[in-house]
């Protein structure tokens, strides 16, 4: 199991979400509304409201989809970081697997 966190714009959280779950790249996200991020950009510092994306995938199918949402996202450089997570109960782990058509 990998967890993929990234942010994203409100309007945009439901339509990334959904497309990835249609194909099969993850099987879960939890979408954190209300999310203030301030960061440099450009020489600037900036803030923003921003939605926070929890999204569970396998091992296998995390490549592809850390670059699907990459190529859906708006940002130019868009935060999309792997976490490995060191335990995972074990029926949740198969659920999560089979909700990808993962082995």
């Amino acid at each position: 199991m990998r967890l993929i966190f990234s942010t994203c714009s409100l309007a945009e959280s439901d339509a990334l979400v959904n497309k990835l779950l249609e194909e099969r790249l993850i099987g879960c996200a939890n979408l954190i509304p209300g999310v203030r991020s301030r960061y440099w950009w450009e020489g600037e510092i900036c803030s923003d409201e921003e939605v926070v994306l929890l999204m569970e995938t396998s091992s296998e199918r995390m490549p592809a989809a850390m670059q699907r949402l990459r190529e859906l996202h708006s940002y130019d450089v868009p935060k999309i970081i792997a976490i490995d997570p060191d335990s995972c109960d074990p029926d949740y782990r198969a659920w999560l697997l089979g909700a990808i058509g993962a082995r």
